[in-house]
């Protein structure tokens, strides 16, 4: 039995991802956690996601619960899952990492830290968004320069981070693809007379709003034609099963960090 802890687990994908793991007959959950001062703090994390009563409490210290745990998934905010992560290397545990919005200082510690444990991370965890991912990059290197990408992300208006880091892995994917550097031909929205496009050019364009649970498009554009590939997550139920999917993986994964592409291919 996979032992599991759900970190954030009032939030939206929290409460997804406990519906999902009371369904696998190989895990167990046996922690659930959010911020302090959340004022879910002491209930039923299985009344709080709707599934009844599952005789396990929302707490506020993740320290104390870890020795219970075999893998934590964490859905939280970046300066809390940094910490997490600090307690989670310090108990030798396995890690699946969902949260995005990192600064790349954030990112570089993030690395630093998962290097010392078994961890999948990944912007977004949806089986789909990732056969996408190696979808793009075979196009891109069919078409080359000849055509203008550009990458479009919708998504709910609660969401803080812009652009996604879904958008972002995309556009590093296409970049690598393409063989450019992202910091160099990354265009991030676009405003007032800016010019005609340069050919190298990739551009993120970021929607909000009402309750869209995640939509990506990324959009060749060549002379008299294009092609759109497209992935629409119509619930977060997606993201939650691939990141099920990362946990029950990791746990008998080499220590190390891991890309969710490790456990699809």
């Amino acid at each position: 039995m996979i032992r599991v802890i759900i970190d954030g687990a009032c939030g939206r994908m929290g409460k997804m991802i406990t519906q999902g793991v009371v369904q696998q007959e190989d895990m167990q959950i046996v922690g659930a956690i959010e911020y302090a001062g959340n004022p879910q703090i002491g209930e039923d994390v299985g009344e709080v996601a709707g599934v009844g009563p599952l005789g396990v409490s929302v707490g506020g210290n993740l320290s104390s619960i870890l020795g219970e745990a075999d893998v934590v998934i964490e859905f939280t905010t970046p300066g809390a899952t940094i910490e997490n992560l600090r307690s989670v290397v310090e108990a030798d545990k396995a890690m699946v990492i969902a949260t995005t919005g990192f600064a790349d200082e954030e990112l570089a510690q993030v690395h630093e830290l998962a290097a010392q444990i078994s961890c999948v991370m990944a912007p977004n965890m949806s089986v789909g968004v990732n056969v996408m991912l190696q979808a793009i990059q075979v196009v891109a290197k069919a078409l080359g320069d000849d055509y203008d990408v550009e990458v479009i992300e919708a998504h709910h208006n609660q969401k803080v981070d812009s652009p996604s880091g879904t958008a972002l892995r995309i556009a590093e994917v296409l970049a690598d693809a393409l063989d450019r550097n992202l910091t160099e031909v990354g265009v991030y929205g676009r405003h007032g007379i800016v010019g005609k496009r340069p050919r190298k050019e990739i551009a993120i364009h970021a929607i909000r709003g009402g309750d869209i649970a995640g939509d990506h498009t990324v959009l060749f554009a060549g002379a008299g034609e294009r092609i759109e590939v497209t992935h629409r997550a119509h619930s977060r139920e997606a993201f939650a099963r691939g990141a099920i999917r990362a946990a029950r993986w990791v746990v008998n994964a080499p220590k190390g960090l891991h890309d969710i592409s490790e456990v699809l291919f």
